[in-house]
């Protein structure tokens, strides 16, 4: 997943940035990368990678066949931030102002990661990729203590984040649906056996609860010598 992000970002770069002439490359931009640099660059380095919390999900998505009724249910993508550190090499600072000036245009022009520049798997994910550039990094991180750890100089940078989903290929299958009505069997200690079947709700019933989740169905058990129980049994729909 992270190399298809890795092409869809040059990808978009290429086409919104940069021309022919600009590369686009990956490496920390250690002072040896860029003593063997040969040609104006654009630096894109992925630096951190930990789970988006904030827009973590939890519930399981159901899983519907071609008619419409829950065949499984799957747990939802998690998202992990990927957050890239953008510098431009040139031999001028005039030029490398330019391409960071382009970056930072092109990225807010976009909060969602463009779709028809998404590579792989990427493209064929229904949830958004978002975009944001330039935000103030977490306490805890600092811009100078990167550039100590890679071994080379200062140099002026943009702090790109996207917030990518991880899809999960598990698939937990769901029971076959449900045909007929209920039926319980209860057996008292010192008395008669109860034997209760119910009553599946007709459309009539349920016309009124479009929207309604649960089916709610009751009925009562006895015979003619006991005065019987009320049960209220709700099922959930398998038709969504």
């Amino acid at each position: 997943m992270i190399d298809e992000m890795d092409a869809s970002i040059r990808s978009f770069l290429r086409d919104s940035v940069v021309n022919g002439e600009v590369e686009v490359a990956f490496d920390a931009p250690s002072s040896e990368w860029a003593a063997k640099r040969t040609a104006p660059t654009l630096n894109v380095f992925l630096f951190d990678i930990r789970e988006d919390i904030a827009r973590r999900r939890v519930e399981a998505e159901p899983v519907t066949n071609d008619d419409g009724v829950v065949v499984g249910r799957r747990r939802p993508p998690r998202r992990f931030k990927l957050s890239y550190l953008v510098t431009a090499w040139t031999q001028r600072p005039e030029d490398e102002h330019r391409l960071l000036s382009g970056v930072i245009k092109a990225f807010l022009s976009h909060e969602e990661f463009p779709r028809e520049q998404l590579e792989g798997s990427l493209a064929e994910e229904a949830l958004p990729i978002f975009a944001s550039v330039g935000i103030p990094p977490p306490p805890e991180r600092s811009i100078g203590e990167i550039w100590s750890a890679m071994g080379g100089e200062l140099k002026p940078s943009v702090e790109l984040v996207l917030s990518v989903p991880f899809a999960l290929d598990e698939l937990r299958h769901a029971g076959p649906p449900v045909e007929e009505s209920p039926r319980i069997q209860i057996d008292a200690r010192d008395g008669p056996s109860e034997s209760v079947k119910g009553k599946r709700p007709s459309k009539a019933d349920t016309a009124d609860e479009p929207d309604s989740d649960q089916i709610e169905e009751t009925f009562t058990g006895g015979g003619e010598d006991s005065p019987g129980r009320r049960f209220t049994v709700s099922t959930i729909p398998r038709k969504r």
